[in-house]
């Protein structure tokens, strides 16, 4: 009876063993590349004031076409709404910019798009009376960029989606972690107080020293 008792007990270790695993290297390879990618900027977010930026501006001016101008004269806006087609379509052409979708913000003088961007910002107006055409794009390096991503900060709804499913991967690879560090803690006697040290650490940082 204690043998069978002791053969299932050992049955059920190694079934959640081969299962925790299994899930274990699956999300540790989904989220890898991400949790190295936020380790980086983690140190680069936190020692920003340390780093320095050097901003590259880049300006051009156009001239927006009667045809538009008597086109946007005659469409219906508010203070702020969608880009007109029109003007979307123009300003592809124009200077490539990638503006459906976007915010215009409406004047009686002017339309302005803010086109912000991970690593830098932009903003194109239009003068509705003259047709000049200002647009201004303004990088910040590649480490900016990357500080961004890291934010998830104006990088659009596909890189919000891949923040979600490696925020997943991740709690997957720790929770399935923690998982394994119980069965295997049996022989290593370390394996708890470490696992402590690591949630009283923060723990008297934020109460003692973050006001």
């Amino acid at each position: 009876m204690a043998a069978g008792t002791f053969n299932a007990a050992e049955s059920r270790r190694g079934f959640w063993m081969r299962h925790l695993r299994r899930w274990h290297w699956i999300s540790s390879a989904v989220c890898l590349v991400g949790m190295l990618l936020f380790a980086l900027t983690g140190f680069t977010l936190n020692h920003a004031g340390q780093i320095e930026s050097h901003p590259q501006v880049e300006r051009h001016s156009e001239r927006a076409p009667a045809a538009l101008l008597a086109t946007l004269a005659h469409t219906p806006h508010h203070d702020k709404g969608p880009v007109p087609p029109a003007l979307s379509a123009w300003l592809d052409q124009t200077l490539s910019l990638e503006t459906s979708g976007r915010t215009a913000e409406w004047s009686s003088d002017d339309v302005y798009i803010a086109l912000p961007r991970p690593g830098g910002d932009a903003w194109v107006s239009v003068d509705l009376g003259t047709g000049e055409t200002q647009y201004e794009l303004t990088t910040r390096g590649w480490i900016a960029y990357l500080n961004d991503l890291h934010k998830g900060r104006n990088a659009g709804a596909a890189w919000g989606v891949f923040l979600d499913v490696f925020a997943a991967a991740c709690a997957i690879f720790s929770v399935t972690g923690l998982f394994l560090l119980h069965l295997h803690a049996r022989g290593r006697v370390a394996t708890w107080p470490l696992v402590g040290l690591g949630f009283v650490v923060p723990l008297l940082l934020a109460i003692l020293f973050i006001h």
